[in-house]
């Protein structure tokens, strides 16, 4: 395999976002949240704005001051109420161990039709984090908007929605305009703040400034696979897949104690028959030698990881596992690696995908990177 490489002068080169040109953050925005139909929109305010949280801020301004003009959307939500008169189904076991009937009362489990849905509530907490984050008028019109939500009944998500919920919260095929905003607002929580286990997403938590870039190129480059490599040529992607060690014997409590092997991307071409792994690192793709500060190598931990992904998988039900290829795949600045080695049946090979390239050319590099692998 042909590389060319760019001298490489550092190996504590960290790969953050404000070194990629917010076009092409942009344009891994798009591809994770499914909203590729609005690339080649917006350009005049993504040339115009000085980062990317400001761009999502402004963008989701945009998107919730149309919806405000033209009315949020009404969702039925299910509600438990005592009251004076029955209304949808009466719930007979409250009702009666409260002795609600001699009260002239009823409990009753019912579906109202509400504006203060769990959308609506995290388009509003979103809007109240930018506003604490962002100074000058961008920062005010999050203020006001997060207000004018506020008069019309939606209350605060971040004291309500767990992140659980925030992760459930889905569009309908033709709630299309909600879809831009909705997703801009998801982008608020994981992208800029930072991620929890359970609970709720405190507003004292979010790290000013920060991107978390390794979740948006992860779940980026997945879904441009998925989006650019037709299905009638064979081609079929899996993303976040989990898989089982092999084991001829284990102890019975050795499952709390062994770590989980998750993929990040199976690329499969049926017509083929070739399988690849596809490992994604949002770092720089070489480190210092250990013993030469002057050499760089490619990190043994990330061949490590792939190597077990490999090689753990084998099954003889399943012949293609025996030579799957797999890609450590990182972003670049101004970077170009692509090198391959065969080990033990398995094609491996390191690619650099340069995020500071037009975007076009990103993501027909990306395109080309597996079908590479069934030549």
């Amino acid at each position: 395999m042909l590389s060319a490489n760019t001298e490489h002068t550092s190996s504590k080169k960290v790969i953050s976002y404000d070194r990629i040109p917010i076009r092409n953050i942009w344009l891994l925005f798009l591809y994770a949240y499914d909203l590729a139909k609005f690339r080649g929109r917006f350009n005049a305010e993504i040339e115009s704005s000085p980062d990317f949280k400001s761009l999502l801020a402004e963008l989701l301004c945009d998107a919730t001051e149309k919806r405000l003009r033209r009315n949020l959307s009404f969702e039925y939500q299910s509600r438990q109420d005592v009251l004076r008169r029955v209304r949808g189904r009466i719930d007979i076991l409250h009702t009666i161990s409260g002795d609600l009937f001699r009260k002239g009362q009823v409990a009753c489990k019912f579906a109202e039709l509400t504006i203060n849905t769990p959308r609506n509530r995290l388009v509003r907490a979103a809007h109240s984090i930018l506003a604490s984050q962002l100074d000058g008028d961008l920062g005010q019109r999050c203020h006001m908007l997060a207000q004018s939500l506020n008069r019309l009944g939606v209350g605060h998500g971040h004291e309500s929605l767990s992140r659980a919920e925030i992760s459930s919260i889905q569009i309908a095929r033709h709630q299309v305009e909600d879809r831009l905003m909705v997703s801009l607002a998801h982008a608020v929580f994981n992208l800029i703040l930072p991620t929890e286990d359970s609970g709720t997403r405190p507003l004292l938590a979010a790290q000013k400034g920060e991107v978390n870039m390794p979740k948006l190129f992860e779940k980026a480059i997945g879904r441009i696979f998925a989006a650019e490599l037709p299905r009638e040529d064979g081609w079929r992607v899996t993303m976040s897949k989990q898989h089982e060690w092999p084991r001829d014997s284990s102890s019975s409590g050795i499952d709390s104690y062994l770590p989980k092997m998750e993929t990040d991307i199976i690329i499969e071409n049926i017509n083929a028959k070739r399988r690849i792994i596809i490992d994604t690192k949002f770092t720089d793709i070489l480190s210092n030698s250990r013993f030469n500060s002057r050499r760089f190598r490619f990190k043994r931990n990330h061949l490590f990881q792939l190597y077990a992904y490999l090689r753990s998988q084998e099954k003889a039900e399943d012949p293609i596992s025996f030579h799957a290829d797999g890609i450590l795949l990182y972003p670049s600045i101004g970077q170009s690696i692509d090198e391959t080695a065969v080990i033990q049946g398995h094609r491996i090979r390191f690619v650099t995908v340069d995020l500071n390239r037009p975007s076009s050319e990103v993501t027909d590099q990306l395109r080309e990177i597996p079908v590479l692998c069934t030549l």
